[in-house]
């Protein structure tokens, strides 16, 4: 089987609209979290969200674009914008054999928000005529591969939280196979608008606490939610031959990926932890490692603790991650984000960091401390688990004895 390297990293965070500016922002311990500026958020009980800041789409999009598109595929350019360009894959391979694997949970919600507010107040002919096209999942990626003549497959993956993982392990999947030389993959979401945030408080799945710092604690006695975020976050992929063959730089080979469901409720992971054990299994059998994935509320904290820790207590170099303490969950593109954290310098070395968190008593309202680190070395391997339920997403950190 063929090797798959990562050549090129973009993203566009709330502590971060690129990667080195992301990355200094996870080592200062800086929150993207703060109150909700998008809307007003009078009569609503949650206050915060982790909102993109000072983002100019004009670096990336034509100013006539930005009108059709929604605001998800404004970042999803940038991150992948940046990706491309980092890498330098651009020509170097046949467009046929350079695909776009990239995904949104959401897609444009605020565009069919906006369009629906049209459609009642002015009529159906002042509907835009970019509506459909400017808010489907698939244009992110359509949007990509229009830019940079990437006529590979061109696959928006849609797995709610999972989504930027599994169109990563996709992707890797059809390099290793020989159905593609290289990717452009990821995803990214915009969804703080006022009825994305209505429709998951309703859900009782936002936190409403208002102090930024202690809104999202997952694995922590404190929790009683997730944050809303937005972003994106893009990887160039590629066979490993082909990277050194034209002197690029790696920073890292993808070696397992491993994605399963629970089929146990729409939410809820199974209270054992199966699907995730699952998935771990699957990317272990390839490699070895772990970033995990907290929902926020307490039903979501135990089982995936269960599936963890049954698959790593014996094995040695596992860690688990922790960056999201930063940037919050950004649904489609979380796994993007996560995927530059875990490449960067620091992150290969050792460096792993994360915000304050206060461990939950044992029992039936938390997991109990949970703190499972081991040893790493640099520029190793990694594979991502995902799935395990419709919004939980695992990934599997490595480190092996090959390598670039």
């Amino acid at each position: 089987m063929r090797r798959v390297v990562v050549t090129g990293m973009g993203c566009v965070t709330p502590v971060g609209n690129d990667v080195p500016t992301f990355w200094e922002s996870l080592k200062q311990g800086k929150c993207g979290i703060g109150p909700i500026t998008h809307f007003d958020t009078t009569d609503y009980k949650v206050k915060v969200a982790a909102e993109v800041k000072d983002f100019d789409p004009l670096q990336y999009m034509e100013k006539s674009e930005l009108r059709k598109y929604d605001v998800f595929c404004w970042y999803a350019m940038a991150a992948a914008t940046q990706a491309v360009e980092e890498s330098g894959i651009k020509d170097t391979l046949p467009p046929e054999r350079i695909g776009t694997y990239f995904g949104s949970g959401i897609g444009g919600m605020s565009t069919f928000a906006e369009e629906q507010k049209v459609l009642m107040e002015k009529g159906p002919r002042r509907v835009s005529p970019f509506f459909v096209p400017g808010m489907i999942i698939n244009m992110a990626g359509g949007l990509i591969a229009i830019k940079y003549n990437f006529q590979g497959a061109s696959i928006p993956i849609v797995t709610a939280c999972a989504t930027g993982n599994n169109a990563i392990g996709e992707a890797y999947r059809a390099i290793k196979h020989g159905y593609l030389d290289a990717v452009l993959t990821g995803g990214a979401e915009a969804a703080i608008i006022p009825i994305g945030v209505a429709g998951f408080s309703n859900m009782k799945a936002l936190s409403t606490t208002e102090d930024p710092a202690a809104a999202c604690v997952p694995f922590d006695a404190r929790r009683n939610g997730f944050v809303m975020g937005e972003g994106a976050g893009a990887l160039v992929l590629e066979e490993y031959e082909h990277a050194v063959a034209r002197g690029a730089k790696i920073y890292g080979e993808l070696c397992g990926y491993g994605v399963t469901c629970d089929a146990h409720h729409i939410t809820a992971p199974h209270p054992e932890g199966l699907g995730g054990a699952a998935a771990l299994t699957m990317a272990l059998e390839e490699a070895g490692g772990c970033e995990d994935h907290q929902e926020g509320p307490g039903r979501g904290s135990r089982p995936q603790v269960h599936g963890f820790l049954h698959q790593v207590h014996d094995r040695p170099y596992a860690g688990r991650g922790r960056g999201r303490g930063s940037h919050r969950k950004c649904a489609g593109c979380a796994g993007g984000h996560c995927a530059p954290h875990h490449r960067l310098p620091g992150a290969r070395s050792g460096v792993r960091p994360g915000l304050r968190a206060q461990p939950g008593p044992a029992g039936p309202g938390g997991p109990g401390p949970f703190r499972v680190f081991g040893i790493r070395r640099p520029q190793r391997l990694f594979g991502l688990p995902a799935g395990a339920g419709v919004s939980q997403s695992k990934r599997r950190i490595s480190h092996g004895d090959k390598g670039h």
